[in-house]
């Protein structure tokens, strides 16, 4: 019963240890997976590199979930985007490195390296390849190439004759080892040159004074065009004249021959002209004679006719003025006769004349008892009225 018993107790310690030690197991595996996830995600624009530490070979993974076991995998991601390395400790001549030249003067370059990783040469030089590619790889390429590369030319070069040439050496000797790291170099720009304060003030008066050469070059070299231009406008200006002078000439020669052609056709045109201005003319006279003696005649007709007209009105006149005479005559004899007959008609036909002017004629009766107007139209005039009852 004892055996049995410790039997039993031992079967049960032992598995209780073998439960511990899963149950633990299975903990360390849970903690493993949670600090170190098997599945890893490679992004956008971005190359990894699974190295397996058993058998020591590289794969290439693209942009996904990549599977990486914890103590045996290891995961290198890296950008394929492109990545700039600017040495600043090199941008100004006072800086902490300066550049030198030739000369050996200190001055200050802005220099871009672009570059990228190559992923088609990654996986076999991936080994090889730093943690930090830019500080670790790219850095001390740059800065043994560039700094070797400025000793070569003269600030002067540097800073303006042969920039690109200096561009130009730096790629071509600085893209074979980065590409034998696995780095594809993209451009190298050179910016802004930094010069010392007291090779600038010199080279100011360098630049200044070699303007003014090129400035005076360049006016003799005006001068020298202006000189020629003048010769060759006078050049011009004669050939001008002389393609004017002979154009006139021919145009009067042109012109003289068609005025030539032209009297040929002119002169019997003229002649018709003056023959037929003639025959106008004899015309004309002819017209203005026949006009002139139709005028004569006319007018001739006319001075008859008025001659004739003003006879005939005399005649007219000379009756009526004497048939006006004799009524006046008749018409006198029978005013004499009746008055004879009647002698108050003096009177009254006087009162009938100035019965329109005057109202009342006081006049004194004459003592003869003659007329009493007698004093108005005078003696002669009473006298022969006096006179005429004795007739």
């Amino acid at each position: 019963m004892s055996d049995r018993l410790r039997f039993v107790k031992e079967t049960s310690r032992k598995f209780i240890n073998a439960r511990t030690i899963v149950l633990a197991a299975a903990v360390v595996a849970a903690y493993g997976v949670y600090e170190h996830p098997p599945l890893e995600s490679v992004g956008r624009q971005e190359v990894a590199l699974r190295l397996n530490r058993l058998t020591g070979t590289t794969t290439r993974l693209g942009e996904g979930v990549a599977l990486v076991l914890p103590g045996i995998h290891e995961l290198r991601r890296y950008s394929l985007l492109d990545q700039t390395y600017t040495p600043t400790r090199s941008a100004k001549a006072d800086g902490e490195a300066p550049f030198q030249s030739s000369e050996g003067l200190s001055l200050g370059v802005e220099l871009s390296i672009r570059y990228a990783i190559d992923p088609a040469t990654l996986a076999d030089k991936a080994s090889r390849l730093p943690d930090d590619v830019g500080a670790e790889l790219v850095e001390p390429l740059v800065q043994g190439v560039v700094y070797k590369v400025f000793t070569r030319y003269t600030v002067r070069e540097i800073f303006s004759s042969k920039r690109q040439e200096l561009q130009d050496v730096i790629e071509a000797e600085l893209r074979p080892l980065l590409a034998a790291d696995g780095i594809a170099l993209r451009r190298v720009t050179m910016g802004n040159v930094d010069l010392p304060a007291d090779y600038r003030a010199g080279m100011d008066k360098l630049l200044a004074v070699e303007l003014e050469t090129e400035q005076m070059q360049y006016t003799l070299q005006l001068k020298e065009k202006q000189v020629k231009e003048s010769e060759l406008e006078a050049e011009a200006e004669k050939v001008r004249r002389e393609k004017a002078a002979e154009a006139s000439a021919n145009e009067q020669i042109i012109a003289a021959k068609a005025q030539e052609e032209a009297m040929k056709h002119v002169i019997p045109f003229k002649q018709k002209q003056i023959e037929q201005r003639r025959l106008e003319a004899d015309a004309e006279k002819a017209a203005r004679i026949r006009t002139a003696e139709g005028t004569a005649e006319a007018r001739r007709i006319e001075a008859q006719g008025e001659a004739d007209s003003r006879r005939k009105l005399a005649e007219a006149d000379a009756y009526r003025v004497e048939q006006l005479g004799k009524v006046a005559s008749e018409q006198l004899e029978r005013d004499g006769a009746l008055i004879t007959k009647h002698p108050l008609l003096i009177q009254k036909t006087l009162a009938d004349k100035l019965s329109d002017r005057v109202s009342v004629i006081i006049a004194p009766t004459p003592a003869d008892g003659g007329f009493i107007g007698a004093n108005l139209i005078g003696g002669m005039k009473a006298q022969a009225m006096t006179q005429a009852p004795q007739e």
